[in-house]
C-alpha cells in the first residue's frame, strides 16, 4: 500500500522499533553492526532522520544513517557501523501503473522483479535492468544501475521523471519532489550518490513497451578478445541488448575467449501459436537454492578453470533465432536463491570498470594481467557503455566496461587490484561505486573529477553528515 504522510500540524509517529543486527554487501564481506529500522509510512521515515540529526549533536548519539533496500550492492554502501540502518523493506507499495503510457509510481522499496511482475501482463518491462531483477526502485536510483541495453537506452535513472526524497536537516514529514527538469543539480547528485543525498521515498519511472517476454537472442563464440570486442561494436549497432561471458582464465591465442548473446524482445510474429496464446508468460520463481554451508576454497583456480573451459566448450559458434526468457537472458543466477553463498564464508570481491572508447589496447592488457595472475572469475562480463548521463557520481560512461567476481580469499587480489586500477587511471577509466571494496579515497579522486561538486552539495543538504556509509566514511565521499 502507498504511504500516506502525516498531515500539516500533526504530531509525528512515535519511532519505529530498531534491532541490532550484523550487516554485509552481497559478497558477504566485511560486516559492521548497526541498528536497523523499518518504517512502513513515509513520515516515520522522516522520524527516524529527524532522530538521528538530533542525536548526532549528543553524547553517545546515533552517528549516521543511511537507506537500505534489497542488500545487492556488492559492498558496504548499505552499512553504517554503530549507526542506524533504514530498510525499505515496508515501503513497497506500487502506488498507481497506467496500463496506456507505462508510466509507475512505485515506493522505494519496490524491487524491479514487482515492476516485471505488473508491467508485463500489460505489455511493459522495466526500461534498464542490471544482471538481477532482486534491485529496489531506490536502489537502482542511488547506484544509477546499467543493463546489457546501455548503448541505446542509457542507465536507470534516465527513465525516472521524478522522484520524493527525505532530508534529515528538514522538519517535515512530507516529501520533496526533485525533476531532472525543475532540480537538474539534486536529481543527478542523487542518481549514482548511494542514499548520500537525501532518502528516496518513491520514484515515477517510464516503462518500456514489449510484445512478448521472450527474447530472440544471438548467439556468437569468439576465439579472442580481439574478435570479441569486434563483434560486440558490430552488434551493439545491431541489437538493443548485448553482453559478452569471457573466460578469464585463458591465455595464449584464447586470451579473452567470450561467449557474446545478444538480442531484442520477440514480437508477435517471432512466436508460435502456443506462445501468442500467452505472450507476457513470467515465472521469476528460484528454481533452485544454494546450500546454507559450502567448504571453504571450493571456488578456486582450478575449480573456475574448468567450469570456464566447459561452459566455452558448449555454447554454439553461432546460433540465431533462440527464445529465452527473461530469466534465461537477463538474470540467469536470480534462478539460484543466495547464489553469493557458493564462494564460501570468504565471500567475493567484485571488480568492474570502464575504460574510455580507443584504450582497447588497455582493455587487452587487463586480461593479460587478470589470466597472469591466475585470479579466478566464472562470472566475468564485458559489454560496451553509450553516452553518460549528468550523474555526478553516476559510473557508466562511453567505452568498454569489465566486471570481474573473484573470491575474496585469492591469493595476491589485492595487488593484482591495485595494479588495475593505476591502468584503468592512467587509461581515464573509473570503478564501479557500488560494487567496489577497497580502491583508495585518493585513487578515486583521479577517477571521478566531479567528486568535489558532490561533496559540495552533500554539505549543503546534510550539514552534519548525519547520512553516511561505511563506503562513503572510507571513501571520503
Amino acid at each position: 500500500m502507498p504511504s500516506t504522510p502525516t498531515s500539516p500540524g500533526q504530531a509525528s509517529p512515535d519511532p519505529v522499533p530498531a534491532r541490532q543486527v550484523r550487516l554485509t554487501g552481497w559478497g558477504r564481506i566485511a560486516p559492521t553492526t548497526a541498528e536497523l529500522a523499518a518504517p512502513a509510512t513515509d513520515a516515520e521515515a522522516a522520524a527516524l532522520l529527524r532522530r538521528v540529526a538530533r542525536d548526532a549533536d549528543r553524547p553517545g548519539g546515533q552517528p549516521a544513517v543511511i537507506a537500505r533496500g534489497l542488500g545487492r550492492s556488492y559492498n558496504n554502501a548499505a552499512q553504517s557501523a554503530g549507526g542506524l540502518v533504514i530498510s525499505t523493506g515496508r515501503l513497497n507499495g506500487i502506488v498507481s501503473l497506467d496500463p496506456a503510457t507505462g508510466v509507475v509510481v512505485a515506493e522505494a522499496g519496490v524491487s524491479l522483479e514487482q515492476l516485471m511482475v505488473a508491467g508485463l501482463p500489460h505489455g511493459w518491462f522495466v526500461p534498464v535492468s542490471p544482471g538481477t531483477r532482486q534491485v529496489t526502485v531506490g536502489g537502482a536510483i542511488a547506484a544509477d544501475v546499467h543493463g546489457k541495453n546501455h548503448h541505446v537506452a542509457g542507465s536507470f535513472a534516465s527513465h525516472v521523471t521524478s522522484f520524493d526524497i527525505l532530508f534529515p536537516s528538514a522538519d517535515q514529514d512530507e516529501p520533496h519532489t526533485v525533476t531532472p527538469q525543475a532540480d537538474p543539480e539534486l536529481f543527478w547528485a542523487t542518481a549514482g550518490g548511494l542514499g548520500l543525498t537525501g532518502f528516496i521515498t518513491r520514484a515515477t519511472i517510464q516503462l518500456k513497451r514489449v510484445e512478448s517476454s521472450l527474447v530472440k537472442v544471438v548467439t556468437v563464440k569468439t576465439r579472442d578478445v580481439d574478435e570479441t570486442m569486434a563483434v560486440l561494436a558490430e552488434h551493439d549497432k545491431k541489437y538493443g541488448y548485448t553482453v559478452a561471458w569471457s573466460d578469464d582464465l585463458a591465455s595464449g591465442g584464447s586470451l579473452g575467449r567470450s561467449i557474446i548473446t545478444s538480442g531484442d524482445f520477440a514480437t508477435l510474429a517471432d512466436l508460435d501459436d502456443r506462445q501468442r496464446s500467452d505472450p507476457f508468460r513470467f515465472d521469476p520463481r528460484a528454481r533452485i537454492g544454494a546450500p546454507g554451508f559450502i567448504p571453504p576454497g571450493l571456488m578456486n583456480r582450478h575449480s573456475i578453470r574448468l567450469a570456464n573451459a566447459v561452459w566455452y566448450a558448449k555454447a554454439p559458434r553461432h546460433r540465431e533465432h533462440e527464445l529465452q526468457t527473461i530469466s534465461q537472458f537477463f538474470h540467469p543466477l536470480d534462478g539460484i536463491r543466495n547464489w553469493n553463498r557458493v564462494y564460501g564464508p570468504g565471500g567475493f570481491r567484485q571488480y568492474q570498470y570502464v575504460l574510455p572508447f580507443g584504450a582497447e589496447a588497455a582493455v587487452r592488457r587487463s586480461f593479460e594481467m587478470v589470466s597472469a595472475h591466475r585470479a579466478p572469475s566464472f562470472v566475468t562480463v564485458l559489454k560496451r557503455f553509450g553516452q553518460a548521463d549528468p550523474g555526478l557520481l553516476s559510473f557508466p560512461a562511453p567505452g568498454w566496461t569489465l566486471a570481474l567476481d573473484f573470491p575474496a580469499r585469492t591469493p595476491g587480489l589485492g595487488p593484482l587490484l591495485d595494479e588495475l586500477d593505476r591502468l584503468v587511471v592512467a587509461n581515464g577509466g573509473r570503478v564501479y561505486l557500488a560494487k567496489d571494496s577497497r580502491v583508495s579515497a585518493a585513487r578515486l579522486e583521479e577517477m571521478y573529477p566531479r567528486l568535489p561538486e558532490f561533496r559540495k552539495l552533500r554539505a549543503e543538504l546534510d550539514p552534519k553528515g548525519t547520512l553516511a556509509s561505511d563506503l562513503s566514511r572510507r571513501l571520503n565521499l
